[in-house]
């Protein structure tokens, strides 16, 4: 197992739009073969920090996720979103 935790902060007015974006991320990462599971987090104390765990079969299964169409997707809609 390889395990990811990505920790972003996003820009308040970006809230709701990069919720939708990640949540669908999240279903087509789920269906990747190589992907165990992959987790979207809102912080309860502070609405605009979110984490991401992705946990993969292998460190190459990592690499092949930020290949895929959904991720590249999702990377360049939530690009200007994030405020760090």
């Amino acid at each position: 197992m390889f395990i990811v935790h990505v920790f972003i902060h996003v820009k308040p007015e970006s809230v709701e739009a990069f919720k939708a974006a990640t949540l669908e991320n999240v279903k087509n990462s789920i269906q990747e073969p190589g992907i165990a599971r992959f987790d979207f987090v809102e912080q309860a104390d502070d609405p605009n920090r979110f984490i991401l765990v992705e946990v993969y079969r292998t460190t190459e299964d990592a690499a092949k996720h930020k290949e895929t169409a959904h991720y590249a997707i999702w990377r360049d809609t939530v690009a200007d979103m994030m405020a760090e």
